[in-house]
């Protein structure tokens, strides 16, 4: 089953990440060790084909290996490292609406939300019948003329799969309107829409409808990071982009993405990245260029 997931993202991932035609599924492709990729990971479910991918969000590591699924449940900045090439999968980005819409038919009604937020990430083994599901999912790309006839029944299927998993009781409380997970995702996605500006914990503890110390609790648990320490990786995550896109200086970008203090970016940017910032850059543009060399 696995091989003939791998041979249908082969022919169709064009790129080592791809949109597709298909509604809300991505596909990545990577034949060589890449170096480890800092990204801004949005609520989806990454099925894993061949190779192996660790993820680190702050104190949170998780590994999928072929064969296992990778869910993330809120934005969430993350280092993402492939152990193992090749490396194939399929990635389903989350929308609330078809889980809830799937729950309701099926008059299955949610269990009470738990006091603390399930991890914001989580693998787990596929079943057959998910990883058949899958499948049949990236093979409409081969028949175009099907996708929008069936692509969201088999997105309903690959639901309905996962809710019988052990991820279920994850995706359950994502999908409810009040639950610690979900005032958890808003609390981040406030941070993420504000990332530049200077906040309190107080302030991001009222939007999630938390106490101060609930807020760090919960958080901390979902993401592996404070609040704050997650707003840094956002800014650091941007002021990086920014370095290799070269839109500007390090000063000014530094100042862009929030920083008051030169100094204290530099000495952030270099505890993260290993190297000061315009070296940094200059490194990954180096490292960009040849790669994409090798691929003409």
């Amino acid at each position: 089953m696995l091989d003939r997931l791998v041979a249908a993202v082969d022919r169709h991932c064009v790129t080592p990440g791809t949109d597709t035609a298909v509604p809300r599924l991505s596909l990545a492709s990577v034949d060589e060790p890449v170096e480890p990729a800092h990204l801004l990971y949005e609520p989806m479910i990454c099925f894993v084909a061949a190779g192996t991918k660790r993820t680190t969000a702050g104190e949170l590591i998780r590994v999928a290996r072929p064969g296992e699924m990778l869910l993330t449940s809120i934005d969430l900045p993350v280092t993402a490292d492939l152990e193992q090439v090749p490396y194939r999968s399929a990635s389903l980005r989350l929308d609330g609406e078809p889980l809830t819409e799937l729950l309701l038919e099926l008059a299955d009604t949610p269990p009470t939300a738990t006091p603390s937020a399930a991890p914001a990430q989580a693998a787990a083994p596929m079943s057959p019948e998910l990883a058949d599901a899958v499948t049949r999912w990236v093979e409409l790309l081969d028949t175009p003329e099907d996708i929008r006839p069936l692509a969201a029944r088999v997105e309903s299927e690959i639901l309905y799969r996962l809710l019988r998993s052990s991820l279920g009781p994850v995706l359950r409380q994502w999908s409810l309107a009040d639950s610690t997970a979900t005032r958890v995702r808003e609390a981040a996605r406030w941070i993420r829409a504000r990332y530049t500006e200077p906040l309190s914990i107080d302030e991001i503890a009222a939007v999630a409808h938390m106490s101060p110390a609930g807020l760090h609790r919960h958080f901390k648990a979902a993401t592996g990071m404070s609040p704050l320490r997650y707003q840094k990786h956002l800014r650091l995550q941007e002021a990086r982009r920014r370095l290799v896109a070269g839109d500007a200086s390090a000063a000014q970008i530094a100042q862009a993405v929030g920083y008051v203090s030169p100094t204290q970016f530099n000495r952030e940017y270099r505890t993260a990245y290993g190297l000061p910032p315009a070296q940094d850059a200059a490194r990954l543009r180096a490292h960009l260029t040849r790669t994409v060399t090798s691929g003409l």
